[in-house]
């Protein structure tokens, strides 16, 4: 009797997962949910031959056209949509949700509350070792008024990113482009990361702050907390952000910035030797670094001739450390960037 039961639900739900899954219809299936989850304990009815969890608490939605990986523990409360496929050892813990067309690698923790994905086109695809923090809500769709919701907009975080609580990432704007996450970043409590951002690897953005869309960070790049950057900027490879700082412009390679509106405020002298730049490659950037913005000659010329001075100056341009902080600078006044921030002006006494 018991096995006629589940068989007739089976086929009741089959036909209509044909809809598009949402929590409330996976809430409307809730005694389909529970009876069936308990008669496969008793009757070992295993749903599909690619789905084994681990462990399904009885309270949680899981629509059975979900890829669920070996050792999987989803926690009570949680929904997992038609479209999911979770990876190997993912936990989801009480009330975390994974909606719309969403991949979790191998060993992926989404705590309470967390959100990733959504039922909007497109689809957001994580990594593996990754961290996702209370009532984070990551993959969801943009905040960009061209955003039109027939688009596919794509969201990609590689591995091993710790992301906080209560922080926001959103999908691309576009179908032609996509939000990119790197591997190794930790971003604190409180971040949020907009429409089409690409962020390298091994980053460390402090509590608040707030990428707007379209930025693009390197690598190794240390924001403080409650740090504003405005859309469209470069945040250079090393570089150090201030607290409370508002970035408007680009951010040079291996400097620090501070301010309301944010300057030049010399080296991150700190970020470089614990990254393990030698002594004498720091000493070779100080010495660039001062010909480029320290200069108290009040003929020095233009930034464009101190960069071309810089770049005659045979031992510094042999060091790829200057190198590499020369090109950025150029790269931000192409065509299409911002430029790069104020120069703090130095007294001549």
């Amino acid at each position: 009797m018991l096995e006629r039961k589940a068989k007739m639900w089976w086929w009741l739900l089959k036909a209509s997962s044909r809809r598009r899954f949402s929590l409330s219809s996976a809430l409307h299936h809730r005694r389909f949910f529970f009876f069936f989850s308990h008669v496969a304990e008793r009757e070992q009815v295993d749903t599909s031959t690619l789905t084994k969890p681990s462990f399904i608490h009885p309270t949680a939605a899981v629509h059975s056209d979900a890829l669920i990986g070996q050792g999987v523990s989803i926690g009570p409360f949680c929904s997992v949509s038609s479209s999911a496929k979770l990876g190997n050892g993912c936990q989801l813990h009480p009330g975390s949700h994974v909606s719309g067309n969403t991949e979790l690698g191998d060993n992926c923790t989404l705590m309470t509350g967390a959100v990733v994905g959504d039922d909007y086109p497109g689809c957001t695809v994580i990594g593996s070792n990754n961290t996702i923090g209370y009532h984070a809500v990551i993959g969801v769709k943009c905040q960009d008024m061209k955003y039109r919701p027939e688009d596919d907009c794509f969201l990609e975080v590689g591995d091993n990113n710790d992301i906080r609580e209560h922080t926001s990432i959103h999908r691309s704007s576009k179908s032609t482009d996509r939000t990119v996450i790197g591997n190794g970043n930790f971003i604190m409590g409180s971040c949020h990361i907009a429409h089409d951002c690409k962020i390298g690897n091994n980053n460390i953005f402090a509590n608040n702050t707030l990428l707007a869309g379209h930025v693009e960070v390197e690598d190794n790049v240390h924001t403080a907390g409650a740090t504003v950057v405005h859309q469209f900027c470069h945040l250079g490879s090393y570089s150090f952000l201030g607290g409370g700082s508002v970035v408007t412009q680009d951010v040079p390679k291996y400097v620090m910035v501070a301010g309301e509106r944010a300057e030049l405020r010399g080296l991150n002298l700190v970020g470089l030797t614990r990254c393990g730049f030698s002594t004498a490659e720091i000493r070779n950037l100080r010495t660039a670094y001062r010909k480029l913005f320290m200069c108290v000659d009040a003929n020095a010329g233009s930034l464009e001739e101190r960069i071309a001075e810089v770049e005659l100056h045979e031992e510094l341009v042999g060091v790829p450390a200057v190198r590499a902080m020369l090109q950025s600078i150029r790269n931000s006044f192409a065509e299409n960037r911002r430029g790069i921030c104020k120069i703090r002006h130095w007294n001549v006494s």
